[in-house]
């Protein structure tokens, strides 16, 4: 069956690796691209309307105007495209992508939308084309409907932009190091032989792995009710404050059991030994979510793992690593942490 908004196909996946593989550890090859930090996005055009669908199925179309009329627009012909919608900001010379311009870009008001539309516009990163006309392309191997993909938006401009690609594994290797510079997440590796596999990890991403050794100031009870869901993590900051900076999970049934009691010397309590709760940052995308946490004295030391920071965070969730009791608290600040060195954005787009 052909991809259509009413019959919606979902995405490819990717399968985490340690690092950037060589061409033999695949028949056929692999393709090598940069590793977008957007929202993953299957764009379906009939000629006429325009649809947006999300990795989970869900419609952004209306929360990204300015794309819906640049499809329409610039697409030649009805297709369904398969790629990332990222939000650039800063000068020209130094561009990056900008997460939290993009997160804000989802708001319930129609106003805001318009508004940021125009604000802090989006652009489209297109890596894979499912669908051409009548053609239904998610059969035929990756070769193919790259170059398909090349032919149909290649020639396009702004805001629609085709990702670039690449065999040379060294040259990947390099994108690795110097694109998160510029706001990117790594580096995919893209079987050349392989058909479409929606919701399959046929795909390979590579990401940044680092260590920081962090101050614990809280957790989260797991949705479970039993057990601790998440570690709250904090840095010192040059003026000697204890800033949030995520949170680190991922703990067994029985691991998040051991870890109440282990921490529970660190609770804070009130005069009347109630146990002293915080509220953290409530997201627009789950804004009725429980986002209170237990308050810990900030005395133990953790090490986690972590791709990348945004801003004074950690983009995504850090992963549990070790306890760090040879440790001072106070000595974990965010000069420990690695910066990635600054590359503009347009050196990577197509």
């Amino acid at each position: 069956m052909e991809p259509s908004v009413s019959s919606p196909v979902a995405p490819m996946l990717a399968k985490a690796v340690d690092a950037v593989p060589d061409q033999e550890s695949v028949a056929g090859g692999l393709s090598f691209e940069p590793k977008w930090d957007g929202f993953r996005a299957i764009v379906y055009f009939d000629g006429e309307k325009v649809e947006i669908g999300s990795r989970g199925s869900k419609m952004l179309t209306r929360y990204f105007p300015e794309l819906t009329d640049a499809f329409a627009r610039l697409l030649p012909g009805p297709c369904v495209l398969d790629g990332e919608i990222v939000v650039p900001t800063g000068a020209s010379g130094s561009e990056r992508l900008d997460w939290e311009a993009l997160s804000q870009r989802i708001h319930p008001a129609d106003s805001r939308v318009q508004k940021l539309a125009v604000e802090t516009p989006a652009m489209f990163v297109a890596f894979d084309l499912l669908a051409d006309g009548d053609r239904n392309l998610t059969g035929v191997p990756f070769a193919e409907r790259r170059a398909e993909l090349e032919r149909l938006i290649g020639p396009l401009p702004h805001p629609l932009h085709l990702t670039r690609t690449t065999t040379d594994v060294d040259l990947a290797r390099r994108w690795l190091v110097e694109f998160e510079g510029a706001g990117l997440d790594g580096v995919v590796a893209k079987p050349l032989a392989s058909a479409y596999a929606p919701n399959k990890r046929v795909m390979l991403k590579i990401k940044h792995h680092r260590t920081a050794d962090v101050v614990v100031i809280g957790y989260r009870i797991h949705s479970s009710g039993r057990g601790v869901g998440s570690l709250l993590l904090g840095l010192y900051d040059d003026d000697g404050q204890l800033r949030s900076v995520g949170g680190a999970s991922a703990f067994s049934d029985a691991r998040r059991l051991e870890l109440i009691d282990e921490l529970d010397p660190l609770v804070e309590r009130d005069a009347d030994g109630e146990i002293v709760k915080g509220e953290g940052e409530r997201s627009r995308f789950s804004s009725s979510k429980d986002v209170s946490f237990v308050r810990l004295r900030p005395e133990r030391v953790v090490e986690v793992r972590y791709d990348q920071m945004e801003g004074m965070r950690f983009r995504h969730t850090a992963q549990f690593d070790r306890w760090r009791p040879d440790r001072e608290p106070t000595s974990c600040t965010f000069a420990q942490l690695d910066r990635p060195i600054a590359y503009d954005l347009s050196q990577v787009i197509s």
